[in-house]
């Protein structure tokens, strides 16, 4: 376990520090695309923070191959090279797609391109365990069409929630969590050293969101862009894909006694039939709604509209923090739900109490007159767009405007333009911000920013 978490933290040491200079280099670049009647954000931001998240990778591969526990997996393993093949195919489609938009077409061509240099290195589906049936071996060819058709779904469905500041870093962070702690006990608990991929993928992966999170959250001053979005996907699907199609259902029947037992201990074999469905539950959710609301109006699957669900939660009155909270703990919900079914009594309290807890904070977020507030005492480990107000001025302006605008109005200034830090007296005037919509390369913050013209 200290390996793995001494490379997940090598991992968001690299992704965080590497983020700041990734965003000046994207910013020099001209990798701001401008403002669309549809975005979200009120001013240009750079892209391409995908950059760094891909360095943060190598980084962490690169310290787990010379750890002594987690070296075995580079050696008896061919799939954390075929991950990394996969990842930089993926990461340059990304980069280019951020600098000069290139066609959707193009965009899933090189995702199968991705994902089959993956499946030519070794990381397939080579089998399937069926409940009431079995293990089911699979032809090369289903085993490839199946890992590609995982991919691409997995890729474009991060992609689609990639909308608001934070959210898609967020929900894969805590979806990488839940799938850890699966693959861990799978390659702990049983031995089973297949299944030590998986584990040392779901470990970088968090990294890689934690290390971006910092500079994304809202008012977002970078996004991942397409670069990275795909590239957290194609991560996602690829530890999926190894827990999944590599690990042998029937060595856990080894560790079965009575009939109860095997019962109880046959349960995490199926478990990876549900385990990669919802750790993207939301995302593909959101996808496939996509895709059929597209076509209905005729239009393509790939085009940008205003129907996600994000979206959704910010016309009905939410927040852009509120908005991202409560997808969070829709995912931690239904990610740690799942993963209940798969846990010993050991560790089942840990789980249980994040679904327990996901639940709370998902009702409290839902109720109408429920504004969270940061407690005082922590209000100096929080930036100080999340402290109270300290007057009663500041209290009345906020309650008649939007939350989102009036953090925003609220913030130092000197974070976002040359105004200085106090409080811009053109902002006191302004009528609420129309919360608008973005496409599925990200957005940022919705309120007005000191000394910026914003042209829509």
């Amino acid at each position: 376990m200290r390996e793995y978490l001494l490379t997940l933290c090598i991992t968001a040491a690299v992704t965080y520090l590497l983020t700041g200079p990734v965003r000046k280099f994207a910013i020099v670049a001209g990798a701001m695309p401008e403002i669309r009647a549809r975005d979200v954000h009120r001013e240009p931001t750079p892209r391409l923070g995908g950059i760094a998240m891909f360095f943060g990778l190598c980084a962490g591969l690169l310290v787990a191959d010379h750890l002594t526990n987690l070296n075995e997996v580079f050696e008896k393993s061919n799939e954390p090279r075929a991950l990394l093949s996969g990842a930089a195919l993926i990461w340059l489609i990304g980069v280019l797609d951020d600098k000069f938009e290139i066609d959707a077409l193009i965009k899933l061509g090189g995702q199968m391109i991705a994902a089959g240099v993956m499946v030519m290195q070794g990381l397939t589906i080579l089998w399937l365990p069926v409940p009431l049936v079995g293990t089911v071996a699979l032809t090369q060819w289903q085993g490839t069409l199946l890992t590609v058709a995982l991919v691409v779904i997995t890729i474009n469905a991060v992609n689609f929630v990639d909308g608001l500041d934070g959210l898609a870093a967020g929900m894969v962070c805590i979806a990488s969590a839940a799938f850890f702690m699966y693959a861990y006990r799978i390659w702990y608990s049983y031995g089973i050293e297949a299944a030590a991929p998986a584990t040392l993928f779901a470990a970088i992966l968090m990294g890689m969101c934690l290390g971006f999170l910092p500079h994304n959250m809202h008012p977002a001053r970078i996004f991942m862009g397409d670069s990275g979005s795909m590239l957290i996907g194609l991560v996602l699907a690829a530890g999926a894909i190894s827990v999944t199609g590599q690990v042998d259902p029937d060595i856990m029947r080894l560790f079965s006694g009575s009939e109860r037992n095997a019962v109880h201990q046959m349960v995490p074999v199926y478990i990876p039939l549900l385990m990669p469905l919802t750790i993207i539950a939301i995302p593909a959710a959101d996808l496939i709604l996509a895709i059929v609301r597209r076509t209905w109006r005729g239009q393509s699957p790939f085009a940008a509209d205003r129907g996600h669900l994000h979206h959704r939660l910010l016309e009905i009155g939410h927040s852009h923090s509120r908005a991202v909270l409560i997808m969070y703990f829709w995912s931690a919900l239904i990610a740690f739900g799942a993963l209940t079914y798969s846990v010993n009594a050991a560790s089942m309290w840990i789980v249980l109490g994040v679904v327990i807890l996901s639940a709370i904070g998902l009702a409290l977020l839902l109720l109408p007159r429920f504004r969270p507030r940061t407690p005082r005492w922590a209000e100096a480990f929080v930036p100080p767009r999340y402290r109270r107000r300290g007057s009663a001025q500041a209290e009345t302006q906020e309650a008649g405007a939007l939350e989102a605008g009036a953090q925003e109005a609220t913030a130092p200034a000197g974070q976002y333009g040359p105004a200085g830090p106090e409080q811009p007296a053109a902002v006191d005037g302004q009528s609420p911000v129309t919360v608008g919509v973005s496409g599925a390369n990200g957005a940022t913050a919705i309120g007005g920013r000191g000394g910026s013209k914003v042209r829509i």
